[in-house]
């Protein structure tokens, strides 16, 4: 088979219902509940095919650790059940990725 060259491929893609876009994005952050992935300049397409949207990013990104959001409540909290002061508390919290049960059972050790 031959390569086609992608005006010949895009063509035959909207046969099929399929239409793909290229988006001119600056950056892209993907975030989970513990880091984010940070693409800077990156290749994006958008891809619909039958009512549904897909992205597709290309290029070098960066992996940033995010720390948990400890709330005062939760330190408070740990204070009061392990009995030590707020930044024992806060730091089992943090150590323990915002975990109330995990941080309280590394006080009690």
């Amino acid at each position: 088979m031959l390569p086609m060259n992608p005006k010949q491929m895009k063509k035959m893609m909207k046969q099929m219902g399929i239409e793909m876009e290229e988006l001119d994005a600056e950056e892209v952050i993907i975030r989970t509940s513990d880091e984010e992935l940070i693409f800077r300049n990156p290749n994006v397409s958008k891809i619909s095919a039958r009512g549904v949207e897909t992205f597709q990013i290309i290029g070098e990104y960066e992996v940033i650790k995010r720390a948990p959001q400890i709330s005062e409540e939760d330190v408070k909290l740990i204070m009061e059940q392990a009995n030590v002061d707020e930044e024992t508390a806060r730091k089992a919290l943090e150590e323990a990725g915002g975990d109330l049960a995990e941080a309280l059972m590394k006080l009690q050790k």
